[in-house]
């Protein structure tokens, strides 16, 4: 072999172990990289399922409180309320001059009233009706109440051909419909509310339709980030223990909530 042909080949075999080397590192860095990148998605995985779990947490946690609470307000509040108004319903109002009967007349109404608020807050911490008949039919007493003085009107339609059973979910979807609806009402000045419940897909679906002033999906998302945003985030928290999604959207004849649950 000539020295020339020598050094050409001593030169390829250097490229060659170059390229075997540099090929080798590249292979190394890839799968360092690969390593690195599934050990972030291993911790973000980690993360965000201890994030839903102190969501669920916070959220068994606040109803067990509306329980405590709202037992506290019917059995203790409740009661000295009632017997405060035998002892009105005692006094003989012809002993009473006009001027005290008057003031008589007005006290007792206002312990009427006092009496009819908590029995209402009671059952809208602790409801017994969705316990006893269901999820629609609380939703249905829901506005019945809300809607009692003529101010707003609303509907609410429900599947019969398909019924939903996700009993597991009924308190958490019943709180998310509560806060929806009463945030409509605080910040919406809405005349008319629907409710339209259905299956589809082995999923419930649930949709708000009102012609007040509401919310996009763009401000929705904004908002609920924001430190006024409280009832916002209550309503993303209780989105997140239920594993579903909603979405605010804006329509030529109102705005309208949709929220779809995966059943259990």
């Amino acid at each position: 072999m000539k020295p020339n042909d020598d050094i050409a080949f001593l030169t390829m075999m250097g490229i060659a172990a170059m390229l075997l080397l540099f090929v080798g590192f590249l292979l190394v860095f890839i799968f360092m990289q690969r390593k690195k990148m599934g050990y972030q998605k291993s911790i973000q995985a980690l993360r965000e399922t201890q994030q839903n779990q102190l969501i669920e947490a916070a959220v068994r946690s606040e109803e067990e409180e509306r329980h405590r609470i709202a037992e506290a307000l019917h059995d203790e509040v409740g009661a000295i309320l009632s017997s405060a108004k035998l002892h009105f319903q005692d006094i003989r109002e012809d002993n009473l001059d006009a001027q005290t009967r008057m003031r008589y007349k007005k006290g007792e109404e206002l312990l009427g009233e006092a009496v009819i608020k908590i029995r209402d807050i009671s059952h809208n911490l602790h409801s017994s009706i969705l316990k006893e008949f269901g999820l629609n039919e609380a939703i249905s007493h829901f506005m019945t109440r809300l809607t009692k003085d003529g101010m707003i009107r609303s509907t609410v339609s429900f599947d019969d051909h398909a019924p939903i059973r996700i009993t597991a979910n009924d308190m958490s979807i019943y709180r998310l419909v509560q806060e929806l609806i009463n945030n409509i009402i605080k910040h919406a000045r809405a005349s008319n509310i629907n409710i339209r419940t259905f299956s589809a897909g082995g999923s419930f679906h649930l949709t708000i339709f009102h012609d007040g002033k509401g919310l996009t999906q763009q401000q929705y998302e904004e908002l609920r980030f924001r430190k006024e945003g409280l009832g916002l985030k209550t309503i993303q928290n209780r989105i997140i223990s239920l594993k579903g999604e909603v979405s605010f959207s804006k329509e030529p004849n109102g705005y309208y909530i949709r929220l779809h649950i995966p059943s259990v």
